[in-house]
């Protein structure tokens, strides 16, 4: 039985092959700071949601060794979360540092793995679909304090991501020029970005810095500091502009509008409970109405995509929302189109119907022809 062992432990090592007693003893854990790990040496500005994937897994996961977590552990990960009421889109972002952990491990010399397990990805529903109408964002920004005003007004023109905004500094900004860059790194997708003001934004970054707190780098700031959570604010801009807020209710589900300002500390009317969760428009959607608002302008989608800084195609494509009153044009237009193909026919036939009528020049006979000369 030894000498066997040896034998299949030698023959591992010939191939390459660490002994299996050594995967043995990797765990969770392990792989868990090794993916943490990585977030930090290479800066990734994601590292918070990071951690957060993480500490949800270790709570199913805690102690157990890599060579426990199968695709049938995986998938009773999956069930219980979904019977927490767990969105299938935040379960995929959790397998998907999950998936990381492993490739991260087997890419170490030596590896900490011997392969990644088979995880299977949810279908996601839940995508969110949010995208301000031009009159609905005037009365949110209206609504908003002076201070996020220009702070929106931005995110609607570029579709940029509120970190990408928040933390942007006046060395990024050239205004005699005209243009806006963020260089490699500083985006989230880590590719630098170039865009050019239009009018109404090159206004806006003319006042912001004729009125620029010394000391301060921040382009949009409060009293001279970086703008930190709004979310309360946001909220509360959606009441006074009249538009509502809108919040869940996390026991039953029920959505409840507010309209009247301090009335969000109000009980469920179905079930009384006061599990409220935000359910309105959130910043981001300021981001798909960029998107959505430069396609609508006819500006190429490459194009766009390097203003708003998308990297792939399909998550592009999910910002690009078709709304109903992108599809009642597109039925007016093809009603135009239909009305002048009918109008075209009709002329065309009455134009042949003319020519028919017309009276014909008989030709004349020859000695006719010698009579009249």
């Amino acid at each position: 039985m030894a000498e066997r062992l040896l034998k299949q432990r030698q023959g591992e090592i010939s191939k390459g092959e660490i002994p299996g007693i050594y995967f043995d003893k990797v765990t969770f854990e392990e792989l868990a700071e090794g993916l943490l790990a990585d977030y930090r040496i290479n800066e990734r500005k994601t590292l918070d949601n990071a951690e957060q994937n993480v500490a949800r897994l270790k709570k199913f996961f805690r102690g157990m060794k890599a060579t426990n977590i199968t695709t049938a552990k995986v998938a009773e990960y999956v069930e219980r979360r979904k019977k927490d009421g767990v969105a299938n889109a935040t379960i995929n972002r959790e397998l998907a540092a999950l998936k990381r952990m492993f490739r991260l491990g087997l890419q170490c010399t030596p590896p900490k793995v011997r392969q990644v397990p088979y995880i299977p990805m949810l279908r996601e529903r839940n995508v969110r679909k949010g995208f301000f109408e031009h009159p609905e964002f005037i009365r949110l920004r209206d609504a908003l304090p002076d201070y996020l005003k220009p702070v929106v007004t931005f995110a609607y023109h570029t579709g940029w991501r509120r970190e990408e905004i928040l933390g942007l500094t006046w060395d990024r900004v050239d205004l005699n020029q005209r243009v806006v860059r963020l260089d490699p790194g500083e985006t989230k997708n880590d590719d630098g970005r170039t865009i050019y003001l239009d009018a109404e934004l090159s206004a806006l970054l003319h006042n912001l810095m004729a009125n620029r707190q010394a000391g301060c780098p921040y382009v949009f700031h409060r009293a001279g500091k970086k703008i930190g959570d709004f979310r309360k604010t946001w909220e509360t801009a959606f009441i006074k502009s009249g538009i509502g807020a809108t919040y869940r209710c996390e026991d039953c589900g029920t959505l409840i509008n507010v309209v009247v300002e301090g009335k969000r500390n109000l009980l469920c009317s179905s079930c009384q409970g006061k599990n409220l969760k935000w359910a309105g428009k959130i910043f981001h959607d300021l981001r798909r109405t960029g998107v959505r608002n430069m396609v609508r302008a006819g500006i190429p989608e490459r194009v766009a995509m390097k203003i708003s800084g998308h990297k792939t195609r399909s998550v592009f494509d999910r910002y690009n929302i078709v709304s109903p009153e992108d599809l009642r044009e597109a039925a007016e237009r093809q009603a135009r189109f239909l009305r002048n193909q009918e109008e075209n026919r009709a002329f065309l036939a009455r134009r042949l119907q003319f020519s028919y009528n017309l009276p014909k020049n008989e030709p004349q006979q020859e000695g006719e022809r010698f009579a009249s000369a």
